[in-house]
């Protein structure tokens, strides 16, 4: 019982949606909590090969929506930045370097991750780190994008 209460605690201290969680999935849901976000990203694609499905379609359908309120609120500037990495390139050890000079992941982790491409590699950077990010991350033979 005192346990369950630790629990509960640090899942509410946690600045993410509360979202109560069947008993049939709460073992699945703490393992997946555990997992870095490269391995979250792999999980998706092998869950999408093996079922033949995808977890873009809803956001798909969703852009065009987000698409017109943006344009209506032309006032309002974006702050926060995906950094995704479209392409390594020819130099795939230097886009690894670059990549570990400005994300605290281990050496297989950034070697995953340009493994698996198009790849998130940084989440809510701000406009300065995003462009500096995506500046060294094309020195180095990649391609990417800021969304």
């Amino acid at each position: 019982m005192a346990d369950e209460k630790k629990q509960e605690k640090k899942e509410e201290s946690k600045e993410t949606k509360k979202v109560k969680i069947p008993s049939k999935f709460k073992s699945i849901v703490e393992e997946i909590e555990k997992m870095s976000a490269i391995d979250l990203s792999e999980l998706v694609k092998i869950l999408e090969e093996k079922f033949n499905v995808s977890a873009q379609a809803p956001v798909a359908m969703a852009g065009p929506a987000v698409a017109a309120v943006g344009e209506e609120d032309d006032k309002e500037e974006q702050t926060s930045f995906n950094v995704e990495l479209i392409e390594v390139g020819e130099s795939k050890i230097s886009v690894i370097k670059a990549i570990r000079e400005f994300v605290s992941i281990g050496l297989k982790e950034a070697k995953d991750l340009t493994d698996n491409v198009p790849a998130v590699v940084k989440e809510g950077a701000n406009k300065e780190d995003a462009d500096k990010m995506k500046e060294t991350l094309e020195k180095a033979g990649a391609k990417v994008a800021l969304k």
